[in-house]
């Protein structure tokens, strides 16, 4: 099967020099839930306007269901949806007011169009809040309604500009939640673009990790954790200065005979264990240390993280915060925001 998303080579370049994008090439599938993660700054808002044609690129080739973004962009937006990081709904209108002003807007069938508006308050869990004014809305309830507003045309794909951006932890658990349904339920192809290790963990199918305009890694989340190997496993002995060295090198020796430890290696005084044996490998690392004489004082076990596979490619952590990206021309011609004659954001 034709993917959905196809890009290659791509490009953004600004006047000024700067590579906000550099020669990225990636494919989405049908019904895929795909994740840019990178930190602030990384290219990937630069992409995502690439893609729904709100700004151009300095080169390369990009195909929406084998439609060409720069020659065929009315086209394309008919069959996209669209929400931005930042919130665009009318606060003056109520929550079905703004509904019904989009879909409106998409020259929807006035009977076609009460329904959609009944079934996207539903699906956003809104109903009972239909008629207060959106101004009066939490930030989670306001970005409900605005991402109900980008689905109120049924594109068949969805793409998502840092949607929790801002939100509490509670808020964006629930954002999430309603994502998951609509990629399931729907069976629709959703872009996602986020600096949130989590979210990107437990929404997207696959991924690409982006730094300074570059895609670094990309594949399953799961995948890209299972390649930094296993759970490490650090133990403290809490010998004196003295013994401490002595302690650890006798543990070594033992951990490292055993089939299930793939590596042992000490660290900040302390040694780091790595095993794919999970939790399961805490207690027999315990006894088997205890048989040899050695009590161990300090155990602690972490997982590999999609923020450890970031920096395996890229030698730093991820960043919360860095340069917002250059916006300059990324409006699209004759129109202020949402793609498709929406109100401006």
């Amino acid at each position: 099967m034709k993917p959905v998303i196809e890009v290659e080579e791509l490009w953004k370049i600004y006047s000024d020099g700067t590579e906000a994008v550099r020669g990225i090439s990636f494919n989405v599938a049908q019904g895929e839930f795909f994740g840019f993660l990178g930190p602030n700054g990384a290219g990937k808002s630069t992409t995502i306007k690439i893609l729904i044609t709100l700004l151009a690129a300095t080169r390369g080739r990009v195909h929406i269901f084998g439609l060409d973004v720069s020659q065929e962009a009315t086209r394309v937006r008919k069959l996209i949806g669209y929400a931005a990081q930042e919130v665009g709904v009318d606060d003056e209108l109520t929550g079905y007011e703004n509904l019904m002003l989009q879909g409106q807007l998409y020259h929807l069938d006035s009977k076609l169009l009460r329904r959609r508006v009944d079934e996207l308050l539903a699906l956003m869990d809104l109903t009972g809040d239909a008629h207060r004014p959106a101004g009066s809305y939490s930030g989670g309830m306001r970005k409900r309604l605005d991402l109900a507003t980008g689905l109120m045309h049924r594109p068949q794909l969805l793409f998502l500009d840092e949607p929790t951006t801002g939100l509490d932890p509670q808020n964006r658990a629930a954002i999430w939640s309603h994502l998951e349904r609509i990629n399931r339920e729907e069976k629709l192809t959703i872009l996602l673009t986020t600096h949130y290790l989590e979210e990107a963990d437990r929404l997207c199918d696959r991924l690409a990790i982006i730094d300074h305009g570059k895609i670094v890694t990309s594949g399953a989340p799961a995948a890209l954790k299972a390649e930094m190997g296993g759970d490490t496993v650090t133990l403290g002995f809490g010998t004196s200065a003295a013994q401490a060295g002595e302690v650890r090198r006798r543990a070594a020796e033992v951990l490292r005979g055993q089939s299930f430890v793939e590596n042992v290696i000490e660290s900040d005084g302390k040694l780091l264990v790595t095993t794919r044996e999970k939790g399961r490998a805490l207690p027999v690392i315990v006894r088997i240390l205890d048989d040899a004489g050695i009590s161990v004082q300090e155990m602690a076990l972490a997982t590999p993280t999609l923020d450890d596979v970031f920096l395996k490619h890229t030698g730093a952590h991820i960043r919360e915060e860095a340069p917002v990206e250059n916006w300059r021309n990324a409006v699209m011609p004759g129109g202020r925001g949402r793609i498709s004659g929406s109100r401006g954001r």
